[in-house]
């Protein structure tokens, strides 16, 4: 599976279904990765969107597709 750096709405607009699941899995997890190292380093000052690029950039890059699988319809589970 090959995402590309910067997710755009044209990108996703050519997935299928099933890969836009796929596709949203696997940014989740990616954003999931970072959002626990920086919350484990920030503690009470934790604030997503003044990350480091890495995170935010990880948040965006997820929010975009997962946004689209819910403007189709699709119920997105993750398991934690």
């Amino acid at each position: 599976m090959t995402i590309p750096d910067r997710v755009t709405s044209g990108w996703i607009a050519t997935l299928a279904n099933d890969r836009l699941m796929s596709v949203e899995s696997h940014l989740h997890s990616e954003f999931v990765t970072e959002d626990t190292h920086e919350r484990k380093r920030r503690g009470d000052s934790y604030a997503l969107l003044q990350g480091p690029a890495a995170l935010v950039n990880a948040w965006l890059r997820w929010q975009m597709v997962s946004n689209e699988a819910r403007s189709r319809g699709l119920l997105v589970r993750h398991l934690m």
